[in-house]
């Protein structure tokens, strides 16, 4: 339940700085925001392991680096679900996945007990 709520976080936070950052990430509405935090875990939980699935060739020759390709795709998936919101195209949804992935791992660290 708690990597459910870092990735939310992870997804919302980044999605927020990006549009403060990159003037063609745009939030219309603060619940739109929320609406694409869902959309988009529910969007990786179902449609990117389909996804990884079918370009597995592709992520073994680039090392896994395609897996941001694929996120890049779920962004865009879920920009298309969401109204209220604008990612501006594939190079801000690959630029929020890199984002996502940085304060995702940040996130984690912060909130994981030290041994």
């Amino acid at each position: 339940m708690i990597k459910l709520a870092v990735k939310y976080l992870s997804i919302v936070i980044s999605i927020y700085i990006l549009s403060m950052a990159v003037d063609t990430i745009m939030i219309y509405e603060t619940d739109a925001l929320l609406i694409m935090g869902v959309v988009l875990l529910i969007v990786n939980l179902v449609l990117k392991p389909i996804l990884l699935l079918i370009t597995l060739p592709f992520n073994v020759m680039t090392l896994g680096l395609f897996g941001f390709i694929v996120n890049a795709w779920t962004i865009m998936i879920a920009d298309h679900f969401v109204y209220g919101i604008s990612m501006g195209g594939f190079f801000n949804s690959l630029l929020a996945a890199l984002v996502i992935v940085v304060i995702q791992h940040l996130l984690k660290d912060i909130l994981q007990p030290s041994k």
